[in-house]
């Protein structure tokens, strides 16, 4: 939609005088031509207050001026009797803030119109509403399939909206034009950006350049055929006059030939024998020939001998005319990170479930000294009369227990088992870092041993607190 001035640079001559006419841009699409009788020095970009369609001023922004001006309405095919509208001013303050006052209704007022619309059940869809900077009048746009009678909901709106209203019937591509988007090249639309003739699209143009017709690939934001089908139909409609229109089945000495596919552009056809999964290239001006041939009532050579010899892809290696003299890293020391990251989080899962099973393996109320002992830093103290630290209720227990009864327990050690359930009483140890008094030897080394020393050691202090019971009393 917007046009560049290419001639805003260039000196005019002294007595050139400037192009009266100026052309106006609105909402949407909109574009109308202006007489300047007052010389006012407009930019493109500035915002003027016009002459309205029927009374009242419009605000709008300039979109072109100059000789610019002339060669569009040629093109447009206005003529100069036919500009009769006028440029005021400039836009002042007062003019801008009723123009934004004004385009912030617009919203509010179309939904209301549509409600209308729906309690009258009219067959037709209100896309837009163009208010007028004076707030005198508005433009409702809308589409239908046919032709409406909206008499009644003119009059509902204009006991609503207390404005001239004016109703324009427009088509589904204008309209995706008015509202915008993104299609699905990425790009915004053609018809809101610069295409103002809507031509016809018919499928038959997605037919001569082989496309699928598939109609939600084809069709665009306002579903219809899309505009940029035509773009390219020129240039394969002059390709295609060297390629036969209707291609039947070929027949040659090693039997019937069907047509596969048709690379427009390289001029090469490919067809295939039945039972033969292979298809081989022929040039399109050789398939005439052989249409021609089979006319006639004689048959072509094996297709085989005629093939195309097609060129084999070209693999481009990667070649660096550069050297890395920053000392960059490379791109794939993230992925060397997170991969350094997921082993040490995978080993430390691993040590994690290793203290879990050897912490299973101890029985829930094991308190022996090899449970609960944990690495000292240097020699540890050696305790007064070799007896293990308890702590506790058991060690309360045991603080009324004479020295004597203590010191002489441990001498029991080596004797005879006792019958029954009554089990020895426990071992004074002392253990040193790694290693037990005892034997002097380590735990890793012998573990049967320290588990059956474990499940003494309980049973030990079960009859422990059961003896000192009287003792203490």
């Amino acid at each position: 939609m917007e046009v560049h001035d290419w001639l805003s640079n260039l000196d005019m001559p002294s007595n050139y005088k400037p192009f009266q006419v100026t052309e106006v841009k609105f909402k949407g699409s909109r574009k109308e031509f202006f007489l300047n009788n007052d010389n006012i020095y407009l930019e493109i970009g500035e915002l003027v207050a016009v002459e309205g369609p029927t009374g009242g001023f419009d605000v709008g922004h300039v979109s072109l001026t100059g000789e610019l001006v002339r060669v569009q309405m040629k093109r447009r095919k206005t003529p100069m009797d036919q500009v009769v509208k006028k440029i005021y001013r400039k836009a002042t303050e007062a003019d801008v803030e009723k123009w934004n006052a004004a385009k912030e209704m617009e919203w509010e007022t179309m939904h209301k119109a549509r409600k209308l619309a729906l309690d009258l059940r009219l067959s037709m869809k209100i896309s837009d509403v163009d208010y007028q900077a004076d707030k005198t009048k508005a433009t409702f746009f809308y589409t239908a399939d046919g032709r409406v009678d909206f008499r009644e909901l003119i009059k509902k709106m204009a006991e609503s909206f207390r404005i001239r209203i004016e109703m324009r019937q427009i088509g589904m591509r204008q309209e995706a034009g008015r509202l915008g988007g993104i299609g699905s090249c990425g790009r915004e639309l053609c018809c809101s950006t610069w295409l103002t003739n809507f031509k016809t699209v018919s499928t038959a143009a997605a037919r001569y350049q082989n496309l699928s017709l598939n109609t939600l690939k084809l069709a665009g934001q306002c579903g219809k055929l899309k505009c940029c089908l035509n773009y390219e139909l020129d240039t394969y409609l002059d390709a295609l006059k060297d390629i036969p229109d209707r291609i039947e089945n070929l027949d040659t000495e090693a039997g019937y030939a069907r047509h596969q596919k048709t690379d427009i552009f390289k001029k090469i056809m490919w067809f295939s024998y039945q039972g033969d999964e292979n298809w081989i290239p022929v040039k399109a001006a050789r398939v005439k020939e052989i249409m021609a041939m089979n006319k006639a009532g004689k048959k072509a050579p094996n297709l085989k001998e005629e093939a195309v010899q097609m060129a084999a892809p070209v693999v481009v290696e990667k070649s660096f005319d550069y050297e890395n003299v920053v000392g960059q890293d490379s791109l794939t020391r993230l992925d060397e990170r997170s991969k350094g990251k997921n082993n040490q989080n995978r080993n430390q899962k691993n040590k994690g479930n290793s203290n879990q099973n050897r912490r299973e393996r101890i029985p829930a109320g094991d308190k022996s000294p090899q449970a609960n002992a944990k690495p000292q830093q240097g020699n540890p103290k050696p305790q007064a009369n070799n007896r293990p630290q308890q702590n506790g209720p058991k060690a309360q227990q045991n603080a009324g227990i004479k020295p004597q009864q203590a010191v002489q327990k441990p001498q029991q050690v080596n004797g005879p088992k006792p019958q029954g359930n009554n089990p020895k009483p426990p071992k004074p140890v002392v253990k040193a870092e790694g290693e037990s008094i005892v034997d002097g030897t380590k735990p890793e080394q012998s573990k049967n041993k320290n588990r059956n020393n474990r499940r003494k050691n309980n049973n030990r202090r079960k009859d422990n607190g059961s003896e000192n019971k009287p003792a203490a009393e």
